[in-house]
């Protein structure tokens, strides 16, 4: 909760510097966006600096309810998309809509889930089989490093010489590192037990090795700008 606030008062601040800035820029030298990505729905405020550089901060949000299986487990999710972006655009040619954009993302992606079994009556974890009394169910919960480096290329400059209503476009890599997989049962009792906590680490380490993929995360987005 505590980051939350914070990132939302980074960027309020970013946006405010942003909005400050346009006192005493010429005209087209702030715009605002709207985007569609992979990290989901969102805006942003770009502050043009010099006339080969801009400032950009945004948000991006999105949630999506699914179920996948993995070892007899039928695991029901929630994927919860949230990030800050705060990048710095280069434009190395002169009157050119090319870019690069390196940067740090605010990251606070996430993926809580419940299992429960595909084999009426038992789970297997790490190998052993359990009753489903003595499991109750599995909760667990997927996360990522809160702030991560960003290095991406585009197209489109929201504040450019003939700047009013753009297109952007963005392609990129946000390095969110290994995912931080957690998994536990709902009965505390056998929560508690050792060996059972060896099974359940085994079954951990399964999860991590379909979603280590996750540490490079492509970034595609699109999206509407207008410069004031």
């Amino acid at each position: 909760m505590k980051n939350r606030y914070l990132k939302q008062a980074l960027f309020a601040t970013l946006v405010s510097f942003g909005c400050a800035s346009s006192a005493f820029a010429n005209t087209g030298d702030i715009a605002i966006g709207a985007k569609a990505s992979t990290l989901g729905f969102g805006g942003e405020v770009t502050v043009g600096l010099t006339p080969n550089f801009n400032a950009r901060a945004g948000y991006n949000g999105y949630n999506y309810s699914g179920s996948t299986s993995q070892n007899q487990i039928n695991y029901d999710y929630k994927l919860s998309l949230g990030s800050y972006p705060v990048l710095l655009d280069w434009y190395p040619f002169e009157h050119s809509g090319f870019r690069l954009s390196p940067g740090v993302i605010f990251n606070n992606n996430k993926v809580t889930a419940t299992g429960t079994t595909t084999v009426v009556g038992t789970y297997t974890i790490g190998g052993t089989t359990y009753s489903t009394a003595t499991i109750g169910s599995l909760t667990g919960g997927i996360d990522f490093n809160k702030t991560v480096p960003y290095l991406g290329l585009g197209w489109g400059n929201a504040v450019g010489k003939n700047s009013g209503l753009s297109f952007v476009f963005d392609l990129g890599v946000m390095f969110q590192g290994t995912p931080n997989v957690s998994l536990a049962a709902t009965n505390p009792v056998i929560q508690a037990d050792p060996t059972f906590q060896t099974n359940l680490n085994k079954e951990i380490a399964d999860l991590k090795d379909k979603t280590d993929k996750f540490k490079y995360y492509p970034v595609v987005s699109i999206g509407l700008a207008y410069a004031f």
